[in-house]
């Protein structure tokens, strides 16, 4: 079995942003991705905009051209195909990592094992990176009725609802954005909150949005409250001791997501239980474990406000000059980032 230097987890902006950096610097490489080519961003609203400038969102030089001052996720998705196809990055897609071993010695090596509809395939590399981002893995109740066919921890659009009662759980940005826009496309929204407040971290022109629609009583709103079940039809809460049943014919649940933790445990990567914070140099992104590194998301833990693919696509350059610059073995494994002596 030939032996890479580097395997990819991940095939979201800082994953295909790491594989042209690993591709500028002659590194044999590829890209594994359990879903479609930037699967989160394929699974954000169908209407959703970013709210950043298209030039934020750029990898490998490549400019994002549109004629709107925010990009929007189709032409998000158009220009991560055509980065893809422009760099002809190596890529398999639908394929999921289930095992990785290390073995030791003078040569350390990985041993990744992947899934592909029931199918195990397996390759080998001497560095890793996890570029896995957090949009996957939501935060769970744990509540009975969690699972219903009504209940779901993605939004997807708003026209389907329309005239609907519909419960959303959360406080932050993304419940209030999907709470205003179902309100606008005429559905009947409850907002269920666990706190008193707010998140203080909505966006600066979604909050007086949102609060003035639950003052005006447009949007109902239920603070200081928890799910305790979800019914066929219904929510049930509790507030202070008392609960309350409120009708729902549709329930998302916008409690926020996290990374991969299965997978960090099985490459040996350590978490913070308080912050969920993978254990990283933050200089090198290495992890705890040697030569296997993290890009973008999965470095934000149950705070993903600070990682954003604005930032995060500039992790995997880092990553690459790391390796290029390590001793002493750097001149047997990536002899291609040598610096001239000339």
């Amino acid at each position: 079995m030939s032996v890479r230097d580097l395997l990819i987890v991940g095939a979201g902006p800082s994953g295909l942003a790491t594989g042209i950096s690993a591709q500028g610097a002659g590194l044999e490489f590829e890209i594994l991705e359990k879903g479609v080519l930037v699967n989160s961003i394929f699974h954000f609203p169908v209407h959703m905009v970013f709210f950043t400038t298209p030039e934020l969102l750029e990898i490998g030089g490549l400019p994002l051209v549109t004629p709107f001052d925010k990009p929007t996720r189709i032409e998000a998705l158009r220009y991560y195909r055509r980065a893809a196809e422009k760099f002809q990055l190596p890529m398999s897609f639908g394929e999921r990592v289930i095992a990785v071993t290390r073995q030791d010695g003078e040569d350390p090596v990985f041993t990744v094992m992947t899934d592909v509809d029931g199918e195990r395939r397996t390759r080998q590399a001497r560095a890793l990176v996890l570029a896995i981002g957090y949009y996957d893995h939501p935060n769970r109740l744990n509540v009975p009725g969690e699972d219903l066919p009504h209940v779901s921890h993605y939004y997807d659009e708003a026209h389907g609802y329309y005239r609907k009662q519909v419960v959303i759980v959360g406080g932050k940005n993304s419940a209030a954005e999907v709470a205003l826009e179902l309100h606008r496309s005429g559905a009947k929204v409850t907002l269920v909150h666990r706190r008193a407040t707010l998140g203080s971290s909505i966006k600066y022109w979604v909050k007086p949005d949102i609060e003035n629609r639950i003052a005006e009583g447009s949007i109902a709103a239920r603070f200081e409250s928890r799910v305790v079940e979800i019914r066929d039809g219904g929510v049930v809460i509790e507030s202070r001791g008392k609960r309350e049943h409120l009708p729902a014919d549709r329930v998302f649940l916008m409690t926020g997501y996290h990374a991969d933790f299965d997978l960090l445990e099985a490459c040996g990567v350590d978490v913070d239980p308080a912050t969920g914070v993978p254990v990283h140099d933050p200089s090198t992104l290495e992890s705890n474990v040697p030569n296997v590194f993290l890009a973008g998301g999965v470095l934000a833990g149950k705070d993903t406000a600070p990682i954003f693919i604005e930032n995060g696509r500039f992790h995997g350059e880092r990553i690459v000059k790391v390796l290029g610059e390590r001793k002493p073995f750097h001149a047997q494994l990536y002899p291609s980032l040598i610096p001239s002596k000339k």
